[in-house]
């Protein structure tokens, strides 16, 4: 009798950890394929990082594989030659933020660990899907991998271009489409003028990568709102706790209201806005799924870019730098929306129509896209998804957040009907989810994700099939 084989495309930190899960949960040894083009599993977009200037964003203490491990990365961090070698890592008040490369080496540690310790394998494929083949998926080295079970833990789509930027500036040099591709921003001069569109995380980490590389040139940030992500709160704080019978609204206006008088009330205790908002994330997937549909349409169209620069936080360290540039007169953060734009050959003017009505035009060396990643294009964004999604195995959930699925994360297709050998893990899910961006809600995702998998899983060879073969 041949083992189950498992095949997870996307070795970030969620394909990652559900390898792992599926490794040491499994009664039956399993096969596990991780399908990864990275040299190491574990990294994805956030933790492949190299420049030491991208921080994690919350303190190593609360950066966890599983609810069980709190504290082991922080552990496992002191311990390693990292720590010695990045004094600016801890911050004034004990708490450590690690480059986000530490917390890749991390992941892959333990990925390589489980495959030593079970008696399932584990292999890391470095290798991408790119399509379907009589029911095989097909990778581009041209390996054909028929499994039992199929996730889909893919990773984040790059940024959109704006369509005027798209349309006009496509092919121009001082377009800086993907700041995060290798030495994208070592063409910077050290004088040159940036433009900036979006003023979120990804602009953060921007403006931090130019202050370590010696960029003393102006900046214009600029976005619809010029909302700049919160930081962290100093110190240990006292959590905020919300009782599960009285997280019963569903309507986005009564949750925007009740967070605002739970704020009020931390404040009057000495607590932080920190903590409340902290366990309304705790709270969040319970709180999302309560919501109608027109209701979570709402709140992505009204109130998600309030909730994202007070739950999406930056380390300490990134915004002292942000400040800092803020208050020379370096970085300008702007609530604006492009209206135009002209270009020389070497050069762009935006022409930015501010809030207030004003229109301002701004002369820019280099203009960079930060504007997070285009979930909505997530199907096409990669040759796999197009081919699941053509052959009626997938759908974008309603909300253009990712991959629609049941609450098993088992893909539907467009009738509604779920594949038991098909599932989403990570991110690509948050339409049902919602809160389930960072930790520690992906990782409790994937431990989801692996136990109903090891629940429905095919014990032997007659009921092998490929999941996405009829």
């Amino acid at each position: 009798m041949g083992r189950p084989h498992i095949v997870i495309v996307g070795g970030g930190f969620s394909g990652a950890a559900l390898a792992i899960q599926l490794a040491r949960r499994s009664e039956q040894p399993l096969e596990i394929t991780l399908l990864e083009p990275r040299p190491q599993p574990g990294h994805g977009v956030a933790y492949s990082a190299e420049d030491p200037a991208h921080r994690i964003n919350v303190p190593a203490a609360r950066m966890m594989l599983s609810a069980a491990e709190e504290g082991e990365f922080e552990r496992w961090y002191r311990a390693s030659p990292a720590f010695a070698d990045d004094p600016q890592a801890r911050w004034r008040d004990g708490k450590l933020y690690p480059q986000r490369s530490a917390f890749g080496r991390y992941m892959a540690e333990k990925f390589w660990q489980a495959a030593s310790d079970s008696p399932s394998t584990l292999r890391h494929l470095q290798d991408r899907a790119i399509g379907l083949d009589q029911g095989a998926i097909v990778t581009a080295a041209g390996q054909r991998l028929v499994a039992d079970v199929v996730v889909l833990a893919i990773s984040h789509p790059p940024p959109a271009l704006p369509h005027q930027v798209a349309a006009r500036l496509a092919d121009h040099p001082a377009l800086v489409a993907d700041p995060w591709q290798p030495a994208a921003l070592h063409r910077v001069g050290r004088d040159e003028r940036v433009g900036i569109i979006g003023t979120g995380l990804s602009m953060a980490d921007v403006v931090a990568s130019l202050h370590r590389i010696g960029h003393r040139g102006p900046i214009t940030a600029f976005s619809r709102r010029g909302l700049l992500p919160r930081p962290n709160a100093e110190g240990d704080y006292t959590p905020w706790t919300l009782s599960p019978d009285e997280v019963t609204a569903d309507r986005t206006r009564d949750w925007l209201a009740r967070t605002r008088r739970e704020i009020a009330a931390a404040a009057e205790q000495g607590i932080s806005w920190q903590a409340v908002l902290d366990e309304v994330r705790r709270r969040g997937q319970q709180i999302w799924q309560r919501l109608p549909l027109a209701e979570q349409r709402r709140f992505l169209r009204h109130l998600r870019p309030w909730w994202d620069v007070h739950r999406y936080r930056i380390a300490p360290q990134v915004h002292a730098v942000i400040a800092a540039a803020q208050q020379s007169g370096q970085l300008r953060v702007v609530s604006a929306r492009l209206a135009a734009l002209d270009s020389t050959p070497h050069t762009v003017t935006l022409s930015l129509k501010h809030r207030r009505g004003m229109l301002e035009q701004v002369t820019v060396d280099r203009l960079m896209v930060t504007t997070g990643p285009a979930h909505s294009a997530l199907i096409q964004s990669q040759p796999l998804l197009r081919a699941l999604a053509a052959q009626g195995r997938i759908v974008a959930d309603p909300l253009g957040l990712g991959i629609l699925v049941n609450a098993h994360s088992e893909a539907l297709d467009p009738q509604g009907q779920p594949d038991p050998r098909l599932l989403v893990a990570g991110p690509a899910a948050r339409g049902r989810f919602g809160e389930l961006m960072g930790l520690p809600q992906v990782a409790e995702h994937a431990e989801a994700v692996a136990q109903r998998i090891l629940e429905t899983l095919p014990v032997n060879d007659a009921s092998r099939r490929c999941p996405v073969s009829r």
